[in-house]
């Protein structure tokens, strides 16, 4: 047998057999063109690794498994004793192999066996020849001579809410979007040593005088995205531990670039996201971990829990979700949902003929305003004012997607000004900032849809007069905001959808 990764962990695996209660099975997830009727196929529970079922090369169509094992196995001295009494059983040599063993002990004896997967192929498995080890020795060494290893880049796309925000944080329902206008954009090398590179901007570490320190840091603050590095990559590991996933002994370097505006998506609050994003877009390509072993809504929550747990941001669901969907998508949060799977349900939606949103963001956001104040205390102590609040934001939501299926653009400015205006009766003109109600106003003023698109600093919005539309950028341009038409990204129609 031929493992293809030449970096195999084996104390990964010698950790994650100590931590279960019984014997441990090394599995992979069977390539283009294997057979599963020429593998020992497992059945696997996500949650708990247990191995449920052991199919000794099935017949087509005894399993949906795609999951192989290989003679790589780890077992109990307990268990030492089954073996005698499965060779006693079995007179035949024919059936004296390791694949009819775990059948008998997993699926007749319901011993306790678990799985744990290592991310990559595996070659030379059951009657091979001269001939095969010779093939493979020649890509090896091939592969060896051959060029460098290429660097991976992903990006993730800043977001903005266009229904039902802040309602993700409170078993709500909201419609988001990304935009190509703005995102964060993650690097990874394969390095001999694992090296995070601090971003000139966010994590500076030279000053050319107190001045300038003083005003930089005024400006930017003290927590930049290097820490959302770090922070990424520790979560990753400890996922895939739990997960039974053994990566391989391969270090990296990272960087990262972005080009969001603090106004729009803010490091620390949502900026961070874009980043944690991109970063676990690298992570899971440099160690080819696919959506089966870390599915969408997963991963979502995967985003959310780096920021809240590691870093103590304050953040909902929203974004981290449609971080990952990426273009337009419907979010239902309800509680029921959520407690049942442990995420909502999210629909991706029709990104066709869409009309002409705008964003428009203050240059310096001092009077942003605190956005979220003491909502989630109101809420959590059963204030009728706001649970009745987040109700109604569903409804709207709802009403909108019905609008976006439709394409009555008019009816969806309608229920934009009204998300607004529920979020001001709730979180008052206090909490909102100046800053702000002035962009809200002046939206106004040309007869165009207005709300908050996140955590403050930002407004989008909708014109659906042409005219008016240039009117309002000159007017938002002479008021010292950032005035920009969005361009909406639509995974489907890009390119390089697949690399970002």
């Amino acid at each position: 047998m031929l493992c293809a990764d030449q970096n195999f962990d084996i104390a990964q695996v010698i950790r994650f057999f100590r931590s279960k209660p019984g014997e441990l099975i090394i599995y992979y997830e069977l390539e283009e063109g294997e057979k599963s009727s020429s593998r020992g196929i497992i059945e696997v529970c996500h949650d708990s690794h247990r191995v449920t079922r052991f199919l000794e090369k099935p017949q087509e169509g005894q399993t949906a498994s795609q999951l192989a094992s290989v003679v790589f196995y780890c077992i109990q001295r307990d268990t030492l004793s089954y073996m005698s009494d499965f060779l006693s059983q079995q007179p035949q040599t024919v059936g004296r192999a390791f694949g009819q063993f775990w059948e008998w002990l997993i699926n007749e004896k319901q011993r306790h066996v678990f799985g744990m997967k290592l991310p990559t192929g595996f070659q030379l498995i059951g009657q091979v020849g001269l001939s095969d080890y010779t093939k493979w020795l020649t890509h090896y060494s091939t592969k060896q001579q051959g060029n460098p290893a290429k660097p991976i880049t992903c990006r993730s796309y800043a977001r903005v809410g266009l229904m039902g925000n802040p309602s993700d944080g409170f078993n709500g329902k909201t419609i988001a979007m990304t935009i190509a206008n703005f995102w964060a954009e993650v690097t990874l090398l394969e390095t001999q040593t694992l090296v995070l590179v601090p971003h000139p901007l966010n994590d500076p570490t030279e000053f050319g005088s107190l001045q300038d320190l003083f005003c930089i840091s005024r400006k930017e603050g003290y927590l930049g995205g290097l820490r959302l590095l770090q922070a990424t990559c520790k979560k990753f590991y400890q996922f895939c531990s739990k997960q039974g996933i053994a990566l391989t002994k391969q270090n990296f370097t990272l960087k990262y670039d972005t080009n969001i505006p603090r106004q729009v998506v803010r490091i620390p609050s949502d900026t961070s996201d874009a980043i944690v994003s991109a970063t676990l877009k690298c992570l899971m390509k440099f160690y080819n971990i696919t959506d089966n072993d870390l599915p969408k809504p997963i991963r979502a929550n995967f985003i959310l829990d780096v920021e809240t747990d590691e870093l103590s941001i304050t953040a909902g669901l929203q974004d981290r979700v449609v971080q990952v969907y990426e273009g337009l998508v419907y979010m239902d949060f309800s509680k029921e949902l959520m407690e049942e799977h442990g995420f909502g349900a999210y629909i991706p939606m029709d990104m066709s003929e869409l009309p002409p949103f705008w964003l428009a963001y203050l240059s310096d956001p001092s009077d942003s305003g605190r956005i979220h104040s003491n909502i989630r205390q109101r809420w959590l102590s059963g204030e009728l004012l706001v649970i009745e609040a987040m109700r109604r934001f569903a409804e709207l939501t709802d009403q909108a997607r019905t609008a976006f299926r439709d394409k009555d653009w008019s009816r969806l400015v309608q229920l934009m000004d009204q998300n607004f205006e529920l979020r001001r009766s709730i979180y008052t003109d206090d909490c909102l900032g100046p800053g702000n109600l002035k962009m809200v106003e002046l939206a106004r003023q040309f007869g165009s849809a207005v709300k908050l698109p996140g955590s403050g600093g930002a407004v989008v919005g909708l014109c659906l007069d042409q005219a008016r539309l240039v009117e309002m950028r000159r007017a938002f341009q002479e008021a010292g905001c950032v005035f920009c038409v969005i361009s909406p990204y639509n995974p489907s129609a890009s390119a390089v959808g697949g690399q970002h």
